[in-house]
């Protein structure tokens, strides 16, 4: 089943699929951290082309951290599973969750871009990356972040989903790009050899080599 031997490998894969962007000076990329950002500096690498960072959490229900029941972006957008959210917590308990992983949200912002000013989105087309995606929820959130930061063309790149999830993300993206589309998916992981977990301290590192490298297209606000 394994598909790919890791996120740099998923990384390069994606980038032989997102040719027609190369040197794109309107494009830029945005890696959604933590696993999604190996896979997004291999693409802007291959690409020549920015990279920076679209942080979303999962909005958790209360009493239950490994269920999601929504997810927030960057620039105060969430999106809420409206089929479960209501059943497994009220508007106050939604409300702190909402706080708390708002001020999650903009703690690791700064601390991925280490002072650096976030890149400019306006006019520009935004290539989303992650290491893969279950049901698309985050990534959805990420796609409405980027389109009321200013992007015209938004595109999705992954290594890996279900066909259902990428049916989701074509009804919001301009573009889908997926390297593998299982009809039989379980799991993320299930697609790697080498799917260790990524920290922080690798996010941040990802994002100064990228900056530090020049780049014709980078404009930050």
């Amino acid at each position: 089943m394994n598909e790919f031997n890791d996120r740099s490998d998923a990384g390069q894969i994606l980038a032989s699929l997102l040719s027609a962007y190369y040197e794109r000076n309107d494009a830029i990329v945005l890696g959604l951290p933590r696993g999604g950002v190996p896979v997004a500096f291999e693409v802007a690498k291959a690409l020549h082309l920015p990279l920076d960072v679209m942080v979303v959490r999962k909005l958790r229900a209360p009493g239950q951290p490994e269920l999601a029941i929504g997810a927030i972006a960057s620039g105060g957008i969430s999106l809420l599973n409206e089929g479960i959210a209501p059943l497994l917590c009220d508007s106050g308990q939604l409300r702190a969750e909402l706080q708390h992983q708002n001020q999650e949200l903009q703690h690791r912002e700064g601390m991925y871009r280490n002072g650096r000013l976030p890149l400019d989105l306006k006019r520009r087309t935004v290539i989303l990356v992650d290491d893969g995606a279950a049901t698309g929820a985050s990534i959805r959130a990420a796609i409405r972040a980027v389109r009321k930061q200013g992007a015209v063309r938004v595109v999705v790149a992954l290594p890996v989903a279900p066909s259902q999830a990428i049916r989701h993300l074509r009804a919001e993206a301009d573009e889908v790009v997926c390297a593998v589309e299982p009809r039989l998916f379980l799991a993320v992981a299930d697609w790697y050899r080498n799917f260790q977990q990524t920290d922080d301290g690798q996010v941040a590192a990802l994002i100064a080599q990228s900056r530090a490298k020049p780049r014709r297209v980078a404009h930050e606000q």
